[in-house]
């Protein structure tokens, strides 16, 4: 029997005290083999996040059935770091997406990032992200991480405000030992950079700022709006090359929204090795003590619609088509004497 009125009917507005989530998905399952040192990785991680981070930043940890001993160390945190202000434990290892999902849905930031374990935070990235979100009213994603070759992939959007609205310009790469170290990180047999495009990236401007055209997703804020409008069902892969696309990617360009990156590098992939170095950087980072943004700053914001979508798309089949892409390259600024092949 219920006695009494529930006290919370008289107050059911939600306050946004903070307004950026950060969302990083656990699986260690074991220490042995390719997770041998993820549990060290997994600290450097959350350590270099929690001193880099402002104080409107609140941080959901998802454990997806590791082993008891992360899962202890998880518990430790939240338990003493005031960021730190979620945690899920899964019995069963849900993938990544739903653990985007499950955090992504329930919570009320106008800015969510999502980030892999393995990720190295620098001192500075998380003001230069925001940054890019208030002077370009149409970013929907932007990553610490620029790409290169990211001008390809999901950015219609971009195209359509860099031919009426911004401008496209190569500009000298501002870090090439960051592209280089997330190009050695991923261990690929072949590079994924060949040398001119440590030297330039494809950049995106407007009369207030400038940001690198596209990005990964390994390391991405992005406006909630792309979870709302995003696919309503599950994810029933866990890790699979193109899984993001369909909850993260498509969404965010459906939306008629910008994917930008920052010009520099502001974070690191480290893998699932441990290496001296890392430690180096590690030390380098000084507690943040940067004055966030007003939650105000990015309630507003604008968006494509499905006709200019399409002019966009149209532009870029144009433009980077092998009959055009050397000649427009060359004009927009690429020194190379084979821009054709960049």
């Amino acid at each position: 029997m219920r006695k009494g009125a529930n006290p919370e009917k008289e107050n059911f507005n939600i306050l946004i005290k903070n307004y950026h989530r950060i969302i990083i998905p656990i699986y260690i399952p074991h220490f042995e083999g390719y997770f041998s040192d993820s549990f060290e990785i997994l600290k450097l991680c959350i350590q270099s996040l929690l001193l880099t981070v402002h104080d409107k930043t609140r941080i959901t940890l998802y454990n997806n059935a590791s082993h008891p001993l992360v899962k202890e160390y998880i518990d430790e945190l939240y338990k003493k770091e005031d960021y730190i202000d979620q945690v899920f434990h899964s019995k069963e290892n849900l993938g990544k997406i739903n653990a985007y999902l499950s955090a992504a849905k329930s919570n009320v930031e106008p800015l969510i990032t999502v980030t892999d374990a393995d990720v190295f935070f620098k001192n500075n990235w998380q003001s230069s992200v925001e940054k890019i979100f208030i002077d370009f009213k149409e970013a929907g994603m932007v990553s610490p991480v620029p790409s290169s070759k990211a001008f390809k992939s999901f950015v219609d959007a971009n195209w359509y405000y860099g031919f009426f609205k911004g401008k496209i310009r190569f500009k000298d790469v501002e870090d090439p030992e960051g592209l280089k170290n997330f190009d050695e990180s991923l261990g690929n047999v072949k590079p994924l950079y060949d040398a001119i495009h440590l030297k330039q990236y494809m950049v995106l401007s407007n009369k207030k700022n400038e940001a690198v055209m596209g990005c990964g997703h390994f390391l991405a804020t992005l406006r909630r709006e792309v979870f709302d409008k995003g696919p309503n069902e599950p994810s029933y892969i866990k890790i699979h090359g193109g899984i993001e696309n369909k909850f993260i990617d498509l969404p965010n360009e459906k939306l008629g929204f910008l994917r930008l990156a920052t010009k520099k590098n502001y974070a690191f992939h480290l893998g699932n090795t441990v290496e001296g170095w890392m430690y180096e950087e590690f030390h380098k980072i000084t507690k943040s003590n940067e004055k966030p943004f007003e939650a105000e700053d990015f309630a507003n914001y604008k968006k494509y619609n499905f006709v200019q979508l399409k002019i966009g798309g149209v532009l870029s089949r144009i433009l980077l088509s092998s009959f055009i892409k050397g000649k427009y390259f060359e004009k927009i600024g690429l020194k190379s004497t084979s821009p054709e092949k960049y």
